[in-house]
């Protein structure tokens, strides 16, 4: 067999190596052998896939911006989760709040996730500023920067700022649509107690990312091997669940519109790479 091709990782949570370990024994038993180069935050994965250091990055759609802004964009998107396409952000109140609409929440407390996610905090932020609300100006948002670096790929500060929420701490809390249905399934959150005020524009999540130079011919052989992996088989659907999807698509860039308006508007990565957001 031939040299593996390399895949890097970002692991937000300790689940994160089993699934790769059993998505590296799928891979070798079908006759393409990959491995997984771990990192601990986003930033370092883009820098080291342009670096040469591995072939296809797992990229959170943060890190997909990041990639195609610093290669000039010479990348490729070329496979996702049938989960990651057409997600929404919601804002979440309390039903008996009084809080109707965005304009409502001038001079009130939101609470958003880690200053670096793109569901929980920037997109929304995006949102309330095309209602003409500035953070600082018109509103106060209380971040919970729980585990900064993986952007998002987690539901602790999400989770944080909705029992802000229920506590009285905030006013609105901003959560991902899977959360929201996830929390109010399992009632975590009794949904007769909170309402969604406002739905963000469906946008896309994580992808897989190459450069311009990886082999077309590798791409397409490793891409065949993913394709393989089917729901209905009980011997990947564990894995599948762990990673939270039933079907692997073609990646595509269509649905990265609101957060590459949302980074343009709070000018996320002059801020970050000046330190004034770390």
């Amino acid at each position: 067999m031939g040299k593996p091709i390399l895949v890097g990782a970002v692991v937000y949570d300790p689940k994160v190596v089993l699934i790769w370990e059993i998505i590296a024994d799928f891979f070798q038993r079908n006759g393409c052998p990959m491995d997984t180069v771990f990192y601990n935050n986003y930033e370092l994965q883009v820098e080291s896939q342009l670096k040469g250091h591995f072939d296809i990055a797992w990229n959170s759609p943060l890190a997909w911006v990041d990639t195609v802004r610093r290669s000039q964009g010479a990348c490729r998107a070329i496979a996702m989760r049938d989960t990651d396409q057409d997600r929404t952000s919601h804002l979440v109140v309390k039903a008996a709040s009084g809080i109707h609409s965005l304009g409502d929440l001038r001079g009130r407390r939101v609470g958003l996730g880690a200053w670096d996610s793109p569901q929980a905090t920037l997109i929304p932020l995006e949102d309330l500023a095309g209602a003409g609300l500035r953070e600082g100006r018109d509103f106060h948002a209380t971040r919970f920067d729980v585990l900064v670096g993986k952007h998002g790929d987690h539901v602790g500060g999400e989770r944080d700022a909705v029992q802000a929420l229920a506590s009285g701490d905030v006013d609105a809390a901003a959560v991902l649509d899977l959360n929201w249905q996830a929390w109010t399934a399992d009632g975590s959150l009794d949904a007769s107690t909170y309402r969604v005020l406002h739905t963000t524009p469906r946008f896309d999540h994580c992808v897989f990312t190459v450069l311009e130079g990886f082999s077309a011919g590798k791409e397409k052989a490793w891409l065949e091997v993913l394709y393989r992996m089917d729901y209905q088989d009980p011997a990947h659907r564990e894995m599948m669940d762990m990673e939270g999807l039933k079907e692997w698509r073609p990646g595509r860039t269509s649905g990265f519109g609101p957060l590459l308006r949302a980074v343009e508007t709070t000018a996320f990565f002059s801020r970050r790479d000046a330190g004034e957001w770390s």
